[in-house]
């Protein structure tokens, strides 16, 4: 009786185009070229494959059903499942074809000689998609070049599909079938094939049905080769036949009337009585929204009473959205609150003096930072985080070698070593980037500095680790008497300072040389064997020191005078904080540090550049150092009198400098101050005016990467700006970016620092995202915007980087960012 049933849906469903007719509420091509209509939108490349990352499942043809984007990457593939860095097509153009609602793509192979064209039309239902070939397809691509779509495996772990006669459950673990194929490789098994599939029938809200008329249909679990993977629908292109040589009729379902219900996005944490207190809420243009909103104040009983309602403000529309706000600055008298909105009550939260003064950025610092720990074991209470690892750093990095996660090694190695020879004393200090393993130094930089203003500005004290370098091992929740931000920047600097005395200059980082060692996921401590490599052993002789397996990772050590001008900043200001705690570690900073300049300024710069590894602006890098070195030296020359020349270059790039600059006033003379004003005078209207873009108030990245660490940067500079002119900064610039932080933002309402408020995200790419958990502390990149209009941040799915893996420099720019809102929130005693 099952099958006869399931039959019969698969019939309705996947043939319905071939009996009704175009009907108003088909898909129409917009003047963004998207294909729209309530409740579904089709998206094609409005996004490219990006030159480094290549596959980032994003782009080609994708869908957005219900408003969640659950198929992305509809394009000719050379695998049946893509792993990342595998081959990608190159676009030429998209145009609207010659009929009406209908897109063509020219995307090409050329190191295949393979053009070819996507012909997508709208039609009843749905779209087709026809892949047309004008010369037939290359011998050396049959059986391997086929269309696919992938579908987001968390959309449809535990729903049905049906294909043909085949029945199945998308497996939340994949289970094969895979085998090796002539070249050694695993390739994954098809787990259905047929001409009609439906994806979840049992679930309307994600219910897709494609037919192909011709090839065959397969589906297979990328998760087979790679955990990343997606579930992909794939059809192989035909040998010897040019045309349309596979089409594909899809048709996602769109449940009737549908409309997008209310969100309201708030600080998880809660706020300060005083300070002001403005939800947003998120609006489906269609949706016929309530003026009112409620604040419920929770009793002893657990019973919510409304102690204040007022009428929504509604702010416009932005991206595919409208917007409004909700005013509840009045409530100030303590307790646990919660917003109702349209029938339903939203997660609770707190209003209390002194709010952000516990449980803010302390999980940052107490547990992200020390898990990101290189070189050392890393243990709270049971759980083992991870053991020692990297001992065996490092190897040289070949000259002229690219690396395929934006690393770059010049024409020599700007070193004394040759390529593949080990390097020693690198094997000390240093924190992992992110949800990989590398040491980025410029990241490595940022933290150092970031935790220096911690400690000098903020006066950060707490002691929750022990730290024992000459052990290597650190344990979470154990105090050891010193503070724990000291520990960390002193962590930080031994491997800034092992690159100064082995290179006498900064290095871009220190990353696996392969895919399979860079792709790890699990205790790092386990990456690499410990043992330095040597090529006269063979691959399973160790004497215990030396082994033969060459899986030490690689130094790039080209020499960079803007991250050389980076770290000495680094330094510098590590020299300050360390003064009193480590005071012979401190001298050895400000001395690399003033060394660094030196040699810098009285040679021709360096200017290598490589992706994102080799220091950013030569201007803003040295005034970043000078500022930092003012500061070291208590206002000595010749640090003061470059910093005031470099003044045209602050005036130039004041939206991120400025801050920097103004930190520097309390040595500098009156002029300096007076011409800092002049320049945060001419730029707040275009401030005010880029922040009023959007109804957060805060500056929102449109790159391919979300952009929480900018919003913390921003609390931070806001901060910095206040504090040195507090009548032209107000002090809701740092709270309205420590609010989207914290849940006010798009998309949805999660805090973006996990377990940071009522409900954060706890699903990340973090070093344990196979787990498809998350690291206290850790922040995530967050919204990201879906070209033209779409705000996303997967919840429940870690592998999209760009939405949610952490970065140890935007973990450290957020604990600044919480403590300017608690020292601008705090409670006068």
């Amino acid at each position: 009786m099952r099958r006869l049933t399931w039959c019969a849906i698969i019939a309705a469903l996947c043939l319905v185009h071939s009996v009704r007719a175009s009907s108003a509420d088909d898909l129409k091509l917009s003047t963004g070229n998207t294909f729209e209509k309530q409740g579904l939108s089709v998206l094609v490349y409005t996004s490219k494959y990006h030159p480094v990352f290549r596959d980032q499942k994003i782009g080609g043809i994708e869908i957005i059903q219900h408003d969640d984007r659950i198929a992305t990457d509809g394009e000719v593939r050379l695998q049946p499942a893509p792993a990342q860095w595998d081959d990608v097509p190159t676009l030429v153009d998209v145009k609207r074809g010659p009929v009406p609602d209908q897109l063509i793509v020219s995307s090409s192979y050329p190191a295949f000689k393979l053009k070819y064209h996507l012909v997508v039309t709208a039609e009843g239902g749905g779209f087709k998609v026809a892949v047309h070939l004008d010369q037939k397809l290359p011998a050396a691509l049959v059986g391997k070049a086929g269309f696919n779509l992938d579908f987001l495996p968390t959309a449809y772990f535990g729903k049905s599909y049906i294909l043909d006669d085949a029945f199945g459950v998308f497996p939340r673990h994949p289970q094969g079938p895979v085998k090796r194929g002539p070249d050694g490789k695993i390739v994954p098994q098809p787990m259905a094939s047929g001409k009609s599939i439906v994806m979840s029938p049992d679930d309307p809200s994600t219910r897709v049905a494609i037919t192909s008329d011709d090839g065959p249909l397969m589906l297979y679990d990328a998760r087979d080769t790679a955990q990343n993977g997606w579930f992909v629908v794939r059809t192989l292109i035909p040998a010897g036949r040019t045309g349309d040589v596979v089409v594909w009729h899809i048709r996602p379902h769109v449940i009737p009337g549908w409309t997008r219900p209310p969100m309201v996005s708030f600080n998880q944490v809660g706020y300060t009585p005083e300070r002001s207190k403005v939800a947003m809420i998120e609006l489906d243009p269609l949706y016929k929204a309530p003026d009112t909103a409620n604040l419920l104040k929770l009793g002893a009983d657990g019973q919510y009473t409304e102690v204040f309602q007022a009428k929504i403000k509604p702010w416009g529309k932005w991206l595919r959205y409208d917007y409004a706000s909700f005013d509840f600055s009045s409530v100030q008298t303590p307790g646990v609150y919660a917003i109702s909105y349209a029938g339903k009550t939203f997660d609770p939260f707190r209003i209390a003096p002194n709010l952000y003064a516990k449980g803010v950025w302390q999980p940052s610092l107490d547990v992200y930072l020390p898990e990101q720990m290189d070189h050392v074991k890393v243990r709270e209470d049971y759980l083992m985080w991870h053991g020692v690892s990297h001992l065996d750093d490092a190897r040289q990095a070949p000259p002229n070698t690219v690396h395929f996660d934006g690393y770059t090694q010049g024409p020599s190695t700007d070193s004394r070593f040759k390529a593949g020879e080990h390097i020693p004393g690198l094997n000390v200090g240093g924190w992992a980037d992110a949800g990989d393993f590398d040491i980025r130094t410029e990241t490595q930089d940022r933290v150092v500095r970031d935790l220096a203003m911690a400690r000098e500005v903020f006066h950060v004290n707490t002691d929750q680790t022990t730290v024992d370098e000459a052990a290597r091992s650190v344990e979470i929740r154990k105090p050891d008497g010193v503070p724990d931000v000291l520990q960390q920047v002193k962590h930080g600097v031994l491997q800034l300072l092992a690159q100064y005395d082995v290179f006498g200059h900064a290095i871009p980082g220190i990353i696996a040389p392969t895919l399979q060692e860079y792709t790890f996921l699990g205790d790092e401590g386990s990456k690499t064997d410990g043992k330095i490599y040597d090529p006269k052993m063979g691959p399973n002789e160790s004497n215990g020191v030396r082994s033969g397996i060459p899986d030490d990772r690689w130094a790039f050590t080209t020499h960079s005078t803007p991250l050389d001008y980076d770290a000495a900043a680094a330094l510098a200001a590590a020299s300050r904080v360390l003064r009193g705690y480590d005071d012979a570690l401190a001298r050895r900073c400000l001395n690399a540090a003033e060394h660094i300049w030196e040699q810098e300024q009285k040679t021709p710069p360096a200017l290598f550049h490589s992706f994102n590894t080799t220091g950013g602006d030569l201007q803003d890098e040295e005034v970043t150092a000078a500022v930092e070195l003012v500061l070291a030296t208590k206002g000595q020359e010749p640090y003061k009198a470059l910093l005031k020349t470099l003044l045209p270059d602050v005036q130039k790039h004041f939206i991120w400098m400025g801050a920097t600059a103004a930190r520097a006033i309390p040595y500098m003379d009156a002029d300096f101050k007076a011409a800092l004003q002049a320049d945060l005078v001419a730029y707040k209207p275009k401030l005010d005016k880029m922040l009023a873009e959007n109804p957060f108030g805060v500056p929102i990245t449109r790159g391919g990467w979300a952009g929480s660490g900018i919003v913390a940067g921003f609390a931070v500079q806001m901060y910095v700006l206040h504090e040195a002119f507090p009548s032209i900064i107000g002090t809701d610039y740092t709270l309205h970016a420590f609010d989207y932080l914290l849940g006010r933002h798009p998309a949805n309402n999660l805090s973006l620092v996990s377990t940071v408020g009522t409900d954060s995200k706890l699903v990340a790419y973090g070093h344990n995202r196979a787990d498809y958990t998350f690291v206290p502390g850790g922040l995530v990149p967050g919204v990201l915007i879906v070209p033209p209009d779409f705000p996303e941040l997967k919840e429940k799915w870690p592998y999209l980087w760009y939405e949610n893996e952490y970065v140890v420099d935007a973990v450290s720019t957020f604990i600044d960012a919480a403590n300017a809102a608690e020292a601008l929130t705090q409670t006068k005693q």
